[in-house]
């Protein structure tokens, strides 16, 4: 995904913002979903629960490889971990 290609809503406590201010916020706002909108952040916040094996998955590799399947198995599901 392009990072300027987004919707994002900036609440602020002032009236009016000029354009580089603006700017300058939505720069930081991005930098910072970059940081944390990642394969190893996701997988920091996720687990997948297989109930067919009895096992809880907290491996990188294959929480992302079960991810990118298109359907997932009967009885396996991806949790988060909030």
């Amino acid at each position: 995904m392009n990072p300027q290609n987004r919707d994002l809503l900036l609440l602020t406590n002032k009236e009016t913002l000029d354009p580089l201010e603006l700017e300058h916020e939505i720069e930081l706002i991005i930098d910072i979903l970059h940081k944390v909108e990642n394969d190893g952040a996701f997988c920091v916040a996720n687990e997948i629960i297989d109930l067919n094996r009895y096992r809880v998955i907290h491996k990188t590799n294959i929480i992302m490889n079960m991810v990118r399947e298109k359907t997932l198995k009967p009885f396996i599901f991806i949790c988060n971990k909030n």
